[in-house]
Parts: C-alpha cells; sequence; structure tokens
C-alpha cells in the first residue's frame, strides 16, 4: 500500500496537533509551514477532517486549529481510510474496491496481499495518535538494515 500526498499531509498535521494537544489552536500558516504543505491543498485536508469530528477551529487574531477529540481516541486506519478508500495492495482482496479477477479460482499469490491487507488493517486500527506520537522517528539505518530487507530493491 501505498498512501497519496493527501493521507501524508493529514498524517503530517494531525501529529502536530497531537503534539500541541491542549496548548490552544495552531494557525493553518503555521502548520503548513511546519509541515511543508501547500497552504491551499492545507484547506482542504483541514475540512475533511474538521468533517469527521477529529479537528475543530477557532477564528480570530489567535484562531486556528485543534483536535477536538483525544488523540487516544483516532486511529491511523481510520485517518488513511477517509482519503484512500482502501488499504488493500491490491483490488481482488479489497471490501471496499473489490474488482474480480479472471485469475481468482488459481491465483496463489493473492492470499499473501490478503494476509498484507488484513495485517496492515490490523495494525493501523490499533495505532492510535496518542501511541505512535508516544514512539521514536525512523532512523535511515533501520529502513537500510540489509538483515530486515531481505531483498534488492524494496
Amino acid at each position: 500500500m501505498k498512501v497519496s500526498k493527501k493521507s501524508d499531509y493529514a498524517l503530517r498535521v494531525l501529529f502536530s496537533l497531537v503534539e500541541k494537544y491542549g496548548t490552544g489552536p495552531i494557525s493553518i500558516r503555521e502548520l503548513a509551514a511546519e509541515n511543508d504543505v501547500p497552504k491551499s491543498f492545507l484547506e482542504h485536508i483541514l475540512l475533511d477532517l474538521k468533517e469527521m469530528g477529529w479537528v475543530n477551529s477557532a477564528s480570530g487574531k489567535y484562531g486556528g486549529y485543534f483536535l477536538s477529540k483525544s488523540p487516544d481516541e483516532i486511529r491511523m486506519g481510520q485517518v488513511v481510510r477517509r482519503f484512500e478508500n482502501n488499504l488493500a495492495p491490491i483490488n481482488c482482496v479489497s471490501v471496499l474496491q473489490y474488482e474480480k479477477c479472471d485469475q481468482e479460482t488459481k491465483c496463489r499469490f493473492r492470499r499473501i496481499f490478503l494476509q498484507i491487507r488484513n495485517d496492515t488493517a490490523s495494525m493501523m486500527d490499533n495505532a492510535t495518535l496518542a501511541s505512535v506520537y508516544a514512539g521514536s522517528p525512523v532512523q535511515l539505518q533501520e529502513v537500510m538494515d540489509q538483515e530486515l530487507v531481505g531483498g534488492d530493491g524494496i
């Protein structure tokens, strides 16, 4: 699964709001600059987040956006599904965007993609913004660790 820029930006902004949870609103200008998100694109994302009840806004000189729910109540799976509609790597194992494939009755590798979908959904649905924020950022050596990569071109 590869997430879109919209999901990426939504998660960036949500984690900025988690970081400042309970300290008051953050301006859209500050959120855009801090997260390298185009302000015009961020406006649409924040409207979606607001529609979901995850963020709210305050107007005025010191206005901006803030989390309207506790970081313990928002799960990464919810956020990604809002913007992607799908966690499945291929459509023949998707619930929401299922597409029949003429190879379904004999396909062996489909099972692996189904397991990937299930494992991804489980991990993301169990990951609250609070629990993810409590972790540490991924280091480059973790990404490049040859023992974990298991093959060229990952």
